[in-house]
């Protein structure tokens, strides 16, 4: 991690240490109210973590934010990913690339243009769709998907946990209900999902860049 990276972990502990210091003299714990078992089987209070019975506004509103901000964590992991892990070092199109190196998305020849904002322009015209490329916007880095055996690997092997949580998450419905693995289930259920498609436009998509020239 950078040191800017360090610097905003710092700050935000800094901000909900004290808001969590706040909402610890909020509202007093409250009881348990649990199910009477004679009646019936279910079990909410059931689960592998002691959590408090009652939480506070202000504690809620801490959880709330460190959620908020683990997310962005995740997104912002996931996007480097896509980006970087399965891509090449170096783009396929250099700038000043003449026409005989210039990879081009339609398989055609590319040819440099005088224009020093610009890298490699496709004679073609249209690049895959028609909005892609015309007299004002053309393609300047295209790889090709990779295909690679590592992104069925991890698809399968992704889609096969959804699965699992997904019968997990069912099952547990129809017995003992217990909050907690409710939402271990969801969350690897969704995040099995959010993690597929993650792999698929890692290894399965192509990656396009595009110039544009634009009057000011």
């Amino acid at each position: 991690m950078r040191r800017n990276g360090y610097l905003i972990v710092a700050l935000v502990v800094m901000t909900l240490l004290p808001m969590w210091y706040v909402g610890l003299h909020g509202e007093p714990p409250s009881e348990e109210i649990a199910i009477d078992q004679s009646v019936s089987e279910l079990r909410p209070l059931d689960g592998f973590v002691d959590t408090p019975n009652k939480l506070s506004p202000s504690q809620v509103g801490v959880i709330v934010w460190v959620a908020l901000l683990a997310l962005v964590a995740v997104l912002s992991a996931a996007h480097r990913f896509m980006n970087r892990a399965v891509r090449p070092d170096e783009p396929a199109t250099a700038a000043g690339a003449g026409a005989d190196d210039a990879a081009v998305a339609d398989g055609g020849q590319a040819e440099a243009t005088g224009d020093a904002s610009a890298t490699a322009r496709p004679a073609g015209g249209q690049v895959g769709l028609p909005w892609l490329s015309t007299e004002e916007r053309w393609v300047v880095e295209y790889h090709d998907a990779s295909d690679a055996i590592e992104g069925l690997v991890a698809m399968g092997g992704l889609t096969v946990l959804a699965i699992v949580f997904a019968a997990l998450f069912t099952g547990e419905y129809l017995t003992l209900a217990r909050t907690q693995y409710f939402g271990v289930y969801a969350a690897g259920m969704f995040l099995s999902l959010a993690g597929s498609t993650v792999a698929y436009y890692a290894w399965f998509m192509p990656h396009v860049e595009v110039a544009e020239r634009r009057d000011h």
